[in-house]
């Protein structure tokens, strides 16, 4: 009886194993990719026209969905089509994250590392001793504790990369550590970035994007289909179609879950969905719930500015990607992210509902003049009209002002800086920044 049971159990166990779908992987050249329709996963077709009428009205210029590797949804709008090139913005900062733990397996870098063996002591205007406490992973992470409230938060010169506290205390969305980070990578590797990148990642998943100057920022662009194929890279963990791109497991498991305790939404340049808790760039308040209450709780994205979206949902096997235009005023684009989802989880789950208890808005928050010396306008235009609550904070997470029913608030008494506001009925809410001069 127990060999039969045992023979039972096994069997179940090969069954499971055999009913789990396998992985598509476009040919590494040329256009061609395999479809799978709505019908067949038993999608809802009759709510993509919404979600399409809702991306185009927020300037999206591309959106794709794959499931298992295959493409289920692919919108393009006006001109634009699959082999338009388009910018990745700070959704790009992913892309540096891999190219960091291919590095450290190729024992080219530790993430212990100080980031002065790369880029030379004095590369900060900190404290030697300070200075030496940064380290790569500080980078990965955010934590680098340089000052994030510099005039120019882009800028990679000396003089702009100020100390406000140690290295691993404080996270903040500082752009400029990270930007450095890829001369880190050159330095320990010897090689020009963008040759890495191609050498390391791209040749070997068939992605044809460009890294390119702007200002201070090294900016990565590509055709949509290529951000899919970064994606369905990530979804099988750094594996395509049997030739490892990263093996270190470990890595990628850090990578892509909670890297510290201050942020838990945040990994190694990655967002995390269904945390606790998350900060925005730009501010040290603390927001309570997931990220994007509507998206799955497994989620994690890449996001960076104007809307460029690459989400991966492991428990699925799906991979959505948007880009285009600004949807809002973000640097990381979070109220646009959730709302997209309310959209797309009727498509996937025809059963599907809003989550959250306040859902987002579906006009977004304006707030002008911005940056603002005396009156602050608000414009919101809830879907249903009932009282509402202006809520103000300061960088530091400090609450500095509530009121109700308000849509002109005089922004004298507030300090110089960056606040955010939060505006909410019993039904909907609201989330934007600006800057009081």
């Amino acid at each position: 009886m127990k060999s039969l049971f045992l023979i039972a159990f096994f069997g179940l166990v090969v069954l499971g194993l055999r009913a789990q779908p396998s992985l598509y992987f476009p040919p590494l050249s040329g256009a061609t990719w395999a479809t799978t329709s709505t019908e067949a996963l038993n999608w809802n077709e009759t709510e993509i026209p919404a979600l399409y009428e809702y991306l185009q009205r927020q300037n999206t210029k591309a959106f794709l969905v794959l499931k298992d590797g295959k493409i289920v949804l692919e919108k393009y709008f006006d001109q634009f089509t699959q082999d338009s090139i388009w910018y990745w913005a700070s959704a790009g900062k992913t892309i540096t994250a891999l190219l960091t733990g291919i590095a450290q397996e190729q024992n080219q870098l530790k993430l212990e590392d100080p980031t002065s063996k790369y880029l030379g002591t004095g590369w900060t205007t900190a404290p030697a001793e300070k200075e030496a406490l940064i380290s790569v992973w500080h980078q990965l992470t955010m934590t680098s504790g340089l000052n994030d409230g510099v005039a120019d938060i882009y800028c990679t010169e000396p003089n702009c990369l100020k100390y406000l506290t140690d290295a691993g205390t404080r996270w903040a969305y500082h752009n400029a550590p990270y930007t450095l980070l890829e001369e880190v990578i050159e330095k320990a590797t010897g090689m020009d970035y963008n040759l890495y990148t191609r050498f390391q990642l791209g040749n070997k998943i068939g992605m044809r994007g460009i890294w390119f100057k702007s200002g201070y920022n090294n900016v990565y662009a590509s055709t949509p289909r290529d951000m899919a194929r970064f994606g369905l890279l990530i979804l099988n963990k750094g594996n395509w179609n049997g030739t490892s791109v990263l093996k270190d497991t470990a890595y990628f498991r850090q990578m892509v879950n909670t890297s510290q305790n201050i942020n838990p939404s945040y990994g190694y340049l990655w967002w995390l969905n269904g945390k606790s808790s998350y900060l925005i760039p730009r501010s040290q308040f603390k927001f309570n719930g997931a990220l994007a209450p509507n998206a799955p709780e497994d989620m994690f994205a890449a996001m960076g500015k104007n809307g460029q979206l690459l989400n991966i949902i492991p428990s699925q096997g799906l991979v959505v990607v948007r880009m285009g235009d600004n949807p809002d005023e973000s640097l990381v684009p979070f109220l646009f992210q959730d709302e997209m989802w309310v959209y797309l989880s009727k498509v996937i789950d025809s059963d599907a509902t809003a989550i959250t208890d306040l859902p987002i808005s579906e006009s977004a928050l304006k707030v002008f003049p911005n940056p603002v010396r005396e009156r602050l306008f608000i414009r919101w235009t809830p879907t249903a009209q009932s009282d509402f609550w202006v809520t103000i904070y300061n960088s530091n997470g400090q609450q500095v002002l509530s009121i109700q029913n308000e849509t002109v608030l005089n922004a004298t008494s507030l300090q110089r800086g960056l606040y955010s506001i939060v505006i909410q009925n019993e039904a909907e809410r609201a989330l934007a920044q600006f800057v009081k001069l």
